[in-house]
């Protein structure tokens, strides 16, 4: 993260609070560009509008199917203070598509846990403050203090046993392959959002 001031920081934060908007009305807003051949962004190439339409099918499934277990259950429950929790995406990306719903159905869970969604490219001074290894890797989830809208963690682009497989493989052969990535997303199909559970668990004990 780039060195800011404090108050630059929550200034950053509020701008684009302002113009985030629920996980319900960003699901809306991609089925529609599904069905629009449309995708969100600048770039309206034919492959991102191909990524929109099958990312629309993918939420639509993981809302239906995620399962979150009692004990999980139980542990979202007992977060006891207000949070926010503000995500950058984009329609195209594939680790978002899967991710999203795993967030949205953990965070309603907890009336404490406000859930907002914001665009990566119309909130650049935002993205730029959250960076993954210097990319703009997306979705970042920032967990913010309700109280004082302080940052108390982050999340993503990817569960933690999904960071591993793309850092060995890129470690191994340089960078990802259109076979890994498939590879990757049957490993979202079989871990059906568990891994991000956890993970989204473990930062809001911390």
């Amino acid at each position: 993260m780039k060195t800011i001031q404090q108050t630059d920081l929550n200034k950053i934060i509020a701008d684009s609070l302002e113009k985030s908007t629920s996980y319900g009305d960003y699901r809306d807003l991609v089925r529609q560009l599904s069905m629009d051949k449309a995708t969100t962004g600048e770039a309206q190439t034919e492959a991102l509008i191909n990524y929109t339409m099958l990312n629309d099918r993918r939420m639509k499934r993981w809302d239906k199917t995620v399962k979150i277990s009692e004990k999980a259950k139980e542990k979202a429950s007992n977060l006891n203070k207000e949070v926010t929790w503000l995500v950058l995406t984009e329609s195209w990306c594939g680790d978002a598509a899967h991710l999203m719903p795993v967030m949205n159905k953990l965070a309603s869970l907890n009336d404490k846990i406000d859930f907002k969604v914001v665009l990566r490219d119309e909130n650049e001074a935002l993205m730029n403050q959250f960076l993954t290894n210097g990319g703009k890797s997306i979705p970042k989830l920032i967990m913010l203090d309700g109280a004082t809208g302080e940052v108390i963690n982050t999340f993503g682009p990817r569960p933690k046993e999904a960071t591993k497989l793309v850092d060995d493989y890129k470690a191994e052969h340089g960078e990802l392959t259109p076979e890994f990535k498939e590879d990757l997303q049957q490993w979202y199909n079989k871990d059906k959002g568990q891994n991000a559970i956890e993970d989204l668990l473990d930062l809001m004990r911390a």
